[in-house]
């Protein structure tokens, strides 16, 4: 059987974790804890090693989907994650106060330690419905980057399937 693997980054509170549970055809292995960093965000919980969880595809491949974590002091992960991925699918919060901030923080950061297909997804779209969604397009067409951009809802299983089906399509159109 074929394995593969996809990573989910992003800022905290983005839906790494919320993305990777609504795919995962397992229990999802979760290392979140208790949120002490609350002046960043108010959310509960926040992952603190990675999440993990599995997708089976058609022709029985399996997917491991890891999450990394959103807190800079965790950054060291990404790049262990990161190694051997079909692709990562970058998270990025539409309310957060400078989300265009974090998606150029990501993208240069991913573009360090990692040379495959990146993916975008847009989450809390509802959360902040008078920004113009179009901030994203106009942000990767100032760097001369054509990426693949959706908005998501991260408790809607079609919406996150999207997001790994794009790496997928993209995969078979360079093979």
């Amino acid at each position: 059987m074929q394995r593969l693997k996809i990573v989910f980054s992003g800022p905290m509170g983005a839906g790494k974790t919320q993305a990777i549970s609504s795919l995962s055809d397992i229990p999802v292995v979760s290392t979140e804890v208790m949120n002490t960093d609350l002046d960043t965000n108010a959310k509960l919980l926040t992952t603190v090693g990675m999440d993990y969880g599995e997708l089976t595809i058609d022709g029985g491949a399996s997917i491991g989907l890891y999450g990394t974590p959103g807190q800079e002091r965790f950054n060291f992960i990404w790049p262990i994650l990161s190694q051997g991925a079909l692709g990562v699918v970058i998270l990025i919060d539409h309310s957060a106060a400078d989300p265009v901030a974090d998606l150029a923080h990501y993208l240069k950061t991913f573009d360090g330690i990692y040379d495959g297909r990146i993916v975008l997804g847009v989450s809390q779209v509802d959360k902040m419905p008078e920004r113009e969604f179009s901030i994203y397009r106009d942000y990767l067409a100032s760097i001369g980057r054509n990426l693949p951009l959706f908005p998501v809802d991260m408790r809607k299983r079609e919406d996150v399937l999207l997001l790994v089906e794009s790496i997928i399509a993209s995969l078979e159109q360079s093979e």
